[in-house]
């Protein structure tokens, strides 16, 4: 009898994260340095004048420094933060990553309730976390489906952030399941065909 779609997604995610813990410290930095370099190397990168970043948790590839250059640049930049009363994520306004950041309702960082709210169709790079990702644009989240809620509202390019350890051939998924259009790893850059 073939397994359920989310009997699958659970499998695969326990599978990667235990795979994850494994990775030392180290290697995950070096790694992170590299998918950044590569990044900042992207077309829509440089053009994007506005970015949801997300604040890496332990075991995924660390982007945060890349929210100071982009402020340096000039760009204008956002994080998700939970609304509980929805419940679900929108997108805040991050002006300064020091004095605008606090940690939310699930214990990562997010923006302060006083930022602003970024318009979600006015995001034109979406960095985008999970477990795993496949190169077609598939992605497993971490189970709760807020993120996806999430990127059903945007417009700009959902660009998936992944350790190299993370790509699967294939990411079980579901209807409302998004979908990314690029998947940036330590060695490599995907555009995703539609």
């Amino acid at each position: 009898m073939p397994i359920s779609t989310r009997e699958a997604k659970r499998e695969l995610r326990d599978k990667l994260r235990a795979q994850a813990r494994r990775i030392p410290e180290q290697q995950r930095a070096s790694a992170s340095a590299l998918a950044r370099a590569l990044l900042k190397a992207q077309g829509c990168w440089r053009d994007a004048q506005s970015i949801l970043f997300f604040a890496p948790l332990p075991g995924e590839p660390d982007v945060w420094p890349l929210l100071g250059e982009a402020l340096a640049l000039g760009k204008e930049v956002a994080l998700p933060r939970f609304a509980a009363s929805a419940p679900r994520y929108e997108a805040g306004q991050v002006l300064d990553p020091v004095t605008d950041v606090e940690r939310g309702h699930f214990g990562i960082r997010e923006p302060l309730g006083r930022c602003a709210r970024f318009a979600l169709d006015r995001l034109e790079l979406i960095l985008v976390p999970g477990v795993a990702f496949d190169l077609r644009g598939g992605r497993l989240g971490r189970g709760k489906g807020y993120y996806d809620q999430l990127l059903g509202g945007l417009h700009g390019t959902r660009c998936g952030v992944a350790f190299d350890e993370q790509i699967v051939a294939e990411v079980p998924m579901d209807a409302h399941d998004a979908r990314m259009n690029c998947i940036l790893t330590p060695t490599r850059w995907v555009d995703v065909k539609s």
